[in-house]
């Protein structure tokens, strides 16, 4: 054998089989990927999925949020889920006169509200402290910087309300672009405040959520309904609101039944509602008592409950549930008079109504002769009665 000569070769793979088997590695993960994005989807609780565990007393059906394709959901869920959610006010023109000071005016008396809101703060400041502690309370973190908004996410709401709720967020930076201030926040969005003013009196937790009572520091924010609540098939505030309005014209004001009515459900650890449901006697007490099945309601889709069929009657009760509820913007709009039973709670909004003016207040501890009383003089006194009704 000489130097030179050609040693004899072993067999070899071809040339073209290992980026063979990477390109299939690659495109059998991302088949995988693809087929599982549902079932991320439907177990992640972020924003962009749907949050949708029931209430202890509410069977919803699920409600799933499909108009995006896979691919662009699934960058969504992990961006969302192991990294910052970042949203921005897109395609904003900020003109020159959108700067040009305004006449000045001296502010409403519903603002009164908003500055008692925040006296606890008003010589202490909120400091980081504050923030990081009312982080141990919150669902998640709103902050706005620049115009843009970022959110992390601690842990899933009920439904659809953080998704709603962070919306309100990003229609409030297009409505006013440039003019919303850098802020930091915490929100939480379960029902009931958590803030005790005695409980935390030495350090004051600035957290929002949907209602408080003067004894929390929780501020009020409003609540995620108006820009839609899906699984009853509530839409938003601006549709729903025109169409109880048409279906409340439907019916004059002296064809409208004589009495008090109320819809809902009762079985929501709600002391005042299960009392109302003595009530449920036109003759002795003027009143339509109505218990809501949530169960039969949702598999039939809430088809039975528009709230522009149920402004029929001359006279509406509101009734608090395991805390405030959303109910009381949908019955104020009705342009009945509204029958309020002394609420412990308030949100952002039922603050600026005037006892007397805007609503008549029951007495919960005379429920049902309070309801009648207002009933019979209403009846009786037909022209200053429609002065309690926002028609």
């Amino acid at each position: 054998m000489g130097l030179f000569s050609n040693p004899k070769q072993s067999p070899r793979s071809p040339s073209y089989l290992f980026p063979s088997v990477i390109a299939l590695c690659l495109l059998s993960l991302t088949v995988l990927l693809l087929y599982k994005v549902d079932d991320v989807v439907s177990r992640t609780g972020t924003v962009v999925g749907h949050n949708l565990e029931p209430t202890p007393w509410h069977v919803f059906p699920q409600k799933t949020f499909d108009d995006e394709p896979p691919q662009r959901r699934a960058v969504k869920i992990i961006q969302c889920s192991y990294l910052t959610c970042r949203y921005a006010a897109e395609d904003i023109t900020i003109s020159d006169s959108t700067f040009e000071k305004q006449p000045s005016s001296d502010c409403p008396d519903f603002f009164r509200a908003i500055r008692r809101d925040l006296e606890p703060w008003v010589s202490t400041r909120i400091s980081k402290k504050h923030i990081e502690e009312a982080q141990n309370y919150a669902a998640f973190r709103v902050v706005i910087v620049g115009g843009k908004m970022y959110v992390d996410y601690y842990y899933a709401c009920v439904q659809s309300r953080a998704m709603f709720t962070i919306w309100s967020f990003l229609q409030l930076l297009r409505k006013f672009p440039g003019l919303v201030p850098d802020v930091d926040l915490m929100f939480d969005c379960m029902d009931k405040p958590t803030i005790n003013r005695t409980e935390h009196q030495s350090m004051p937790l600035p957290l929002f959520r949907y209602c408080t009572t003067k004894e929390h520091f929780d501020i009020p924010f409003p609540d995620w309904s108006f820009w839609g609540w899906p699984e009853i098939n509530i839409r938003t505030w601006q549709e729903e609101f025109l169409d109880i309005k048409k279906g409340s014209r439907a019916v004059s004001w002296k064809d409208k039944v004589p009495l008090a009515y109320w819809k809902g459900n009762p079985d929501v650890a709600s002391p005042v509602r299960l009392e109302l449901l003595n009530c449920n006697d036109s003759g002795q007490w003027g009143a339509q008592i109505m218990r809501q099945d949530w169960g039969e309601a949702a598999r039939s889709g809430f088809k039975l409950s528009k709230l522009s069929d149920q402004c029929n009657h001359r006279y509406k009760i509101y009734a608090e549930g395991y805390a405030w509820s959303v109910s009381l913007k949908y019955i104020l709009a009705c342009g009945s008079v509204t029958l309020i039973i002394s609420p412990q709670y308030e949100d952002f909004f039922s603050r600026g109504l005037i006892t007397q003016q805007n609503y008549w207040l029951v007495d919960p501890l005379e429920l049902c002769p309070s309801i009648k009383s207002a009933v019979d003089w209403g009846n009786q006194h037909p022209i200053e009665v429609i002065s309690y009704a926002f028609s």
